[in-house]
């Protein structure tokens, strides 16, 4: 567990110790004293109508030396184990790189060692790099030098560079536009006259901006140059208007491959001081309920390319300047991350239809399954009737014959001979080995039919057969089924 405490929940445990008695915690603080409780450092109770917690034993250690109790003990057993296992560590470089070769991986992982085991690995990979151990077209690498677990990797360089990917084209941005973009232009014409402010975002057809003055001569080739490159990679640009809670949206989206990537730029704010002006002191003199706002939001001339803000794919996709790199610098990456997202789409699709179409086939499977049991049933019930009626045959005439010879050396009435041939007609009617043997008509093959032998949902596709009992969809469904 990593028992580093946040500066909230170090207040928290400050307040609890510095506390006589139980300290009640309120509801909005339960998730930081529940971080405390796990570590061991409070003790929590229910009291009344909400919890209470006092500071344990751990605790009062974590305040007076800044680290757990466990924490040290577990560095005290690294620590005591040390002598012992640099014993265990190569003893130069060629055995270091006898042991990478043995390897399976090619990988070495000593787990946080002591100073003492770092100290001799460390000797075995420079006595390894300095005396000629490594073998050629091969590098050894370390990481680890100065905490955490020491892994030593042999690779080779020329394999480890062929397997990197490509790098990511760059974007140039045009310092003037002379032959600007058709929708650079269009927003060109809808800036307006305002001096401080840009704010395209309502504006139908043009790109969303929400910039100031300064900067919406860069944001615009910016985005120039980004819809230029998309089109030139064969991707459409275009402008949609949406309805969203009766209000009209307006975006800019790049289709890639079927895909939609709306997009706008924004200038970032920082939060400053609000300066009450003349006219806010008179109004709040005259007025005292409306509050004078305590920050103010400034532009601060950083850049930010992405999703507009309230999108499904907002937060999704965003790149901005940064004290490291420029927006300019990263647009290539920018659209290289687009097709990265159009692609694993593309693949997520393939792969649900895949799904769907596997769904698909299973059913019409465990239809023809239920199928199957259901004539297999249906026959053998006249399976079973047959032959039970084939024995009952056999006794009727038995029964006959039976008869007819308790009256032999009699004469027999007839109405006693009337009854026993219409016995024995009887026993022929029913024989069904008085007829040839034929196969039964399949049973009707309906969905109420099936419903006992057919778990699921019946009516998630066509239904496969038609009202005389045959399989009756698609050639490609039938190859499947039958």
């Amino acid at each position: 567990m990593n028992y580093t405490l946040t500066e909230q929940q170090a207040d928290m445990l400050r307040q609890i110790a510095a506390a006589s008695s139980a300290v009640r915690i309120a509801p909005r603080s339960s998730s930081t004293a529940w971080a405390l409780e796990q570590r061991g450092l409070i003790k929590r109770s229910w009291r009344g109508s909400g919890h209470v917690a006092v500071v344990t034993s751990d605790g009062r250690y974590f305040l007076k030396h800044g680290k757990h109790p466990k924490e040290v003990q577990a560095e005290k057993e690294r620590l005591a184990g040390d002598a012992e296992q640099a014993e265990r560590a190569p003893s130069d470089g060629a055995e270091l790189i006898v042991r990478l070769q043995s390897a399976t991986t090619g990988k070495l992982t000593v787990p946080d060692p002591g100073p003492r085991t770092r100290g001799r690995w460390r000797a075995a990979y420079y006595d390894a790099l300095h005396h000629g151990h490594v073998p050629g077209q091969r590098k050894l690498r370390w990481t680890g030098r100065q905490r955490g677990d020491c892994v030593f990797t042999l690779v080779d360089e020329e394999a480890d560079k062929a397997a990197q990917p490509p790098p990511v084209p760059t974007i140039d941005v045009p310092g003037i536009l002379d032959r600007p973009h058709q929708l650079v232009r269009a927003t060109r014409k809808a800036l307006g006259r305002s001096k401080t402010v840009v704010d395209t975002r309502r504006t139908p057809e043009v790109i969303p901006l929400h910039v100031s003055r300064e900067q919406a001569d860069r944001a615009l080739r910016i985005v120039h140059a980004l819809l230029a490159e998309a089109e030139s990679r064969g991707y459409q640009v275009e402008t949609r208007t949406d309805l969203e809670r009766d209000q009209a949206v307006h975006q800019i989206v790049i289709v890639i491959r079927g895909h939609d990537f709306p997009l706008a730029i924004t200038e970032q704010t920082t939060k400053v001081l609000h300066e009450p002006t003349a006219q806010e002191i008179r109004q709040q003199q005259r007025n005292p309920w409306p509050r004078i706002p305590k920050y103010d939001h400034e532009f601060n001339g950083r850049l930010e390319l992405g999703a507009p803000a309230g999108s499904r794919y907002q937060h999704s996709y965003t790149y901005r300047d940064s004290a490291r790199w420029t927006l300019e610098s990263r647009l290539g990456h920018f659209l290289h991350d687009l097709e990265q997202r159009a692609a694993a789409a593309e693949h997520q699709q393939q792969e649900e239809e895949l799904r769907k179409v596997e769904q698909r086939r299973r059913w019409y499977a465990a239809v023809a399954q239920a199928r199957e049991r259901q004539v297999e049933h249906y026959r053998a019930e006249v399976l079973v009737e047959q032959v039970e009626a084939w024995h009952q045959a056999d006794r009727i005439r038995a029964f006959c014959r039976a008869a007819r010879t308790t009256t032999v050396g009699m004469s027999a009435a007839a109405e006693e001979l009337e009854w026993l041939q219409w016995a024995e007609a009887y026993a022929d009617r029913i024989d069904p080995l008085c007829a040839p043997l034929t196969t039964p008509p399949d049973p009707p093959a309906s969905r109420e039919a099936l419903r006992e032998l057919l778990q699921g949902d019946l009516y998630a596709y066509p239904w496969p057969f038609d009202s005389k009992g045959r399989w009756a969809t698609p050639d490609e469904e039938v190859t499947q089924h039958t």
